[in-house]
Formats: structure tokens, C-alpha cells, sequence
């Protein structure tokens, strides 16, 4: 991958910091990163930087609970959308099961504050695995992709925390539909000893749940103290896969080694909603 550089890196790195803004790009040690940042776009990761959750696959730090939520954010937030002139832009977020909502609310006032100030931008929501009472509050703020990821086949669901499951994330993603979320979109990390065939069913239960926008990335070990690789996917193993999942009928496959759920999300969401 391209090491960092040049002076749109540098600006966008200073508004985060001058803004008191995390993105997942550096809790989550994404390797797109440098692609990103130099073309002036980041994914910000709101309330706090501590996960409330231990995947074994994951590099964000964790604890039993989060940081104080901050309430200026959501304006920190638009603001700096609007000075790095997006736009498109997409919100993740750690989990926060110390929460009574779980962050919900606090997830749909980012969405509203950058619809407010910047009504042309798109806004995307890679949210935790909100059900009933919780999804809506997102959706009824007028995100224009809700993503959540099941991260990969049923059978290896325990590389999630013990909360989390595959038909957990399906509810979520049925009920994003459900309350009105115009596109939906999911990603699956390949390498962790999947076969072909659970691959298979799990985009095709993705598929039944109503998602429009599959993704499917390499897994890369973060740090040693994740699970180790299994296998390293060849990219014309990830073009069929890519192959398979337009024929699923999903309106876009992003599929590659180094793709990651909010990665070229614009040109996702533009194939997305012209079906």
C-alpha cells in the first residue's frame, strides 16, 4: 500500500485533531488509510474510541465501558464534513452496550447535524447490531446507506464477541430495511477458514434479508494479539466471488483484497441507487 504523504494527508489529519474526531482508518489500522486520506475522505468513528466489545479479529481497544459521550460532537462532526468538502460521508462507531440506547441516539445526531449544514452530502451508517427501538432512531434520521456487518460465515461467528451473532446482524439489517433505510449494505473479512460453500449461503442469506451492497475483504492480522490468517485470497478468487454475488442480485460487490466495508463507498452507493 501507498505510505501516507502529501499535503491533503496532512489537512485532513488537522481538521480531525483540531475537531476532537476519531476515525476507524486509524483505531482499526485500516490499510486503505493512505488511499483514503490523500483523497481527502476518512470514515469517522463517533462516540469515543473505546469498544464496549472484544472481537478477536479487531484492533480497537476495549473495556466494559466507553468514554463520556461528547454532546458537541455531532456539531464537530458537520463542521468538519463541510470544511473538508465531501461528499459523501460515512459514520461508524465503536459499540456501546453501556448505553441505554447503545449509542442510537447519539449515532442519529451526526446524521442529522450533517444534513443540516450540508444538505447535498450522502451519509453512510456502519452501525452496531441495533434491533427494535434502537434502529429506528437511526433510519427516521435519514442516513442514505445503513451498513452492518456480520463479518463472516455462521460457523465462525466466534471470532465476534459472545453478543454478536449471524442472526443477530440478519435482524438488523431486516429491520434497517424495514424502518425505511433506503440502501443496505453488509461485509464479510475471507481468510479466516471459510469454505466456498459457507461463503455461498452466507451471501445468500444476506441476499434473503434484503441487502442491496455486499462487501468482501481480505482479513489482515492488526497486531499480534488477533487471530492469525488462514489464508490469503487470490484476486481472481475475489472476482468470482464478485461474479457470484451480482448474479445473487445484489446491486453492488465490492470484492478485493483490500476492500473494507466503507471503502469506495461512493461509487458503491452510486451503483446502489441507480437500480
Amino acid at each position: 500500500m501507498r505510505v501516507p504523504s502529501g499535503a491533503e494527508w496532512k489537512r485532513v489529519g488537522e481538521v480531525l485533531a483540531r475537531r476532537g474526531l476519531h476515525t476507524v482508518c486509524d483505531e482499526a489500522r485500516c490499510p486503505n488509510k493512505g488511499e483514503c486520506w490523500g483523497c481527502g475522505t476518512a470514515t469517522f468513528m463517533v462516540l469515543g474510541d473505546i469498544c464496549t466489545r472484544g472481537c478477536r479479529f479487531c484492533a480497537v481497544a476495549t473495556a466494559r465501558e466507553g468514554r463520556p459521550v461528547r454532546a458537541e460532537e455531532p456539531t464537530e462532526l458537520a463542521a468538519a464534513v463541510a470544511e473538508l468538502g465531501l461528499k459523501y460521508a460515512v459514520i461508524t462507531s465503536v459499540d456501546r452496550d453501556d448505553l441505554s440506547d447503545r449509542g442510537a441516539g447519539h449515532f442519529a445526531a451526526c446524521i442529522r447535524a450533517i444534513k443540516e449544514r450540508t444538505p447535498a452530502v450522502k451519509v453512510e451508517t456502519l452501525i452496531p447490531d441495533y434491533r427494535e427501538g434502537e434502529i429506528e432512531l437511526v433510519v427516521e434520521a435519514g442516513p442514505d446507506v445503513v451498513a452492518h456487518n456480520v463479518e463472516t460465515v455462521r460457523r465462525l461467528q466466534t471470532v465476534r464477541d459472545a453478543r454478536a451473532s449471524f442472526d443477530a446482524s440478519l435482524r438488523t439489517l431486516r429491520l434497517a430495511k424495514a424502518a425505511g433505510a433506503p440502501l443496505t449494505k453488509s461485509s464479510l473479512l475471507l481468510g479466516i477458514g471459510e469454505t466456498d460453500e459457507e461463503l455461498t449461503a452466507a451471501m445468500a442469506e444476506l441476499r434473503e434479508a434484503g441487502v442491496d451492497i455486499l462487501v468482501l475483504g481480505q482479513y489482515l492480522r492488526p497486531s499480534a494479539k488477533q487471530i492469525d490468517v488462514v489464508e490469503y485470497v487470490t484476486p481472481e478468487r475475489f472476482a468470482g466471488y464478485a461474479r457470484e454475488g451480482k448474479a445473487m442480485g445484489f446491486s453492488t460487490v465490492v470484492a478485493a483484497p483490500f476492500a473494507r466495508t466503507s471503502y469506495r463507498a461512493l461509487e458503491a452507493w452510486s451503483a446502489g441507487a441507480e437500480k
